[in-house]
């Protein structure tokens, strides 16, 4: 979608004044202004974790970004980042902390057990989160550096960046199941989990 400014000339006269569109202009400032402030939930499992830790710290400081205030309550986040493998048991867990989220929300699936149930099809193991929750960003690696997770929030601004208010369209985890980004076939995940290219493998028995 084409967004907020263009340039006028009058007369001859070089621009001097920028026109949009009042719309573009609101979701240009509550965008920016949520990209730029987001609560991340951090819910580590495994050693994706460690790495999560490490980006948060001095060194990579994602603070940056606006994520300096990690919050530890559903009910104050508003992205979930999962690190780590997803046990059958700790699904309906992860799956109502995603319920308890507030409006609006988004998920990172960091690492490639998050992404795709690592690198055995275990019994007890989750083949990707993305069969609980819908995910937005997928970050991959085992474990991925927090270079990679940092890339991934980036990623994360330019979506929400590009999300409307007035377009009418259901957010994701509205949408019926079919539509939501579950088990996607190869080339529909190529477009979505750009340009990390196809990160996850959605080949899951039902």
């Amino acid at each position: 979608m084409k967004r907020v400014i263009e340039t006028k000339e009058v007369s001859g006269q070089s621009p001097n004044y920028l026109l949009a569109r009042f719309r573009d202009l609101i979701d240009w400032a509550v965008n920016s202004s949520r990209a730029n402030s987001l609560w991340p939930m951090p819910f580590g499992t495994a050693c994706c974790a460690i790495e999560f830790m490490a980006t948060a710290a001095s060194r990579f400081d994602f603070a940056r970004f606006g994520m300096e205030r990690q919050a530890f309550s559903p009910r104050q986040a508003d992205v979930l980042i999962c690190a780590g493998r997803l046990p059958f048991k700790l699904a309906p867990v992860i799956r109502r902390i995603y319920d308890q989220m507030p409006q609006p929300k988004w998920v990172i699936s960091m690492g490639a057990c998050a992404s795709t149930g690592g690198i055995f099809d275990n019994y007890a193991m989750v083949q990707g989160i993305d069969t609980v929750v819908p995910v937005d960003v997928y970050v991959p690696g085992c474990p991925p550096r927090p270079e990679g997770l940092l890339y991934g929030v980036l990623l994360l601004h330019k979506k929400i960046k590009g999300e409307s208010l007035f377009d009418g369209v259901a957010r994701r985890e509205e949408q019926p199941l079919d539509e939501r980004g579950l088990r996607l076939p190869p080339e529909q995940i190529d477009e979505i989990s750009e340009p990390f290219g196809n990160s996850i493998h959605q080949f899951r028995s039902a």
